[in-house]
């Protein structure tokens, strides 16, 4: 298997976990979403915020965009599950495309990511990819563990995305508007 397509499965991979856990919370009230609990952030919102603020500071550098920085200082700070879900769809989908649209050479590109205090950090492409994803699942799993605290049941969110579990997920597919075929050219359940 190659790295580019085992990357280019993991980001749709975070996309349906994504999409599982916040359909999930859609009951939540908002009070409910921003309640204090315990975890490495005090809340829901709060681990949910600062997984779209890094994912758009990230998604920036990977496109270079100059205006990293202000993209994470400017990152919306949802209130609701809905607006949350609706901002964190679009950096994901904007994530499949990025990583979609790389040739295997794009991931020993050099990334820049702007630090603050003038500090400029560099690394390869795929090594930010695969840290971006890492984040998602550290912090989605913080989220996951503090929905033990409501009446929402935590749904499954480890999916492989292998071809021969379709019949896990049709309706997620069906929702994200993908098919098995577009997931998985050529394979073979």
């Amino acid at each position: 298997m190659q790295l580019l397509g085992f990357l280019i499965t993991q980001v749709h991979a975070n996309r349906l976990a994504n999409h599982r856990l916040h359909h999930a919370m859609r009951t939540l009230s908002r009070e409910e979403f921003l309640a204090t609990r315990t975890s490495f952030f005090p809340s829901l919102a709060e681990t949910l915020n600062h997984i779209l603020a890094v994912d758009l500071y990230y998604l920036a550098a990977l496109n270079g965009e100059a205006d990293m920085e202000r993209q994470w200082d400017e990152a919306p700070v949802c209130e609701t599950v809905a607006d949350l879900a609706r901002a964190q769809a679009a950096a994901d989908e904007r994530f499949i495309v990025h990583v979609g649209g790389l040739e295997v050479a794009a991931l020993d590109d050099v990334v820049a990511m702007v630090r603050g205090g003038g500090r400029i950090q560099h690394d390869l492409c795929g090594n930010v990819i695969a840290h971006l994803l890492n984040h998602q699942v550290h912090h989605r799993g913080q989220a996951h563990a503090m929905l033990a605290g409501t009446a929402v049941k935590p749904p499954q969110l480890d999916e492989f995305l292998m071809p021969s579990e379709a019949h896990l997920r049709h309706a997620d597919v069906a929702a994200l508007g993908w098919t098995e075929a577009s997931l998985f050219p050529g394979a073979h359940g």
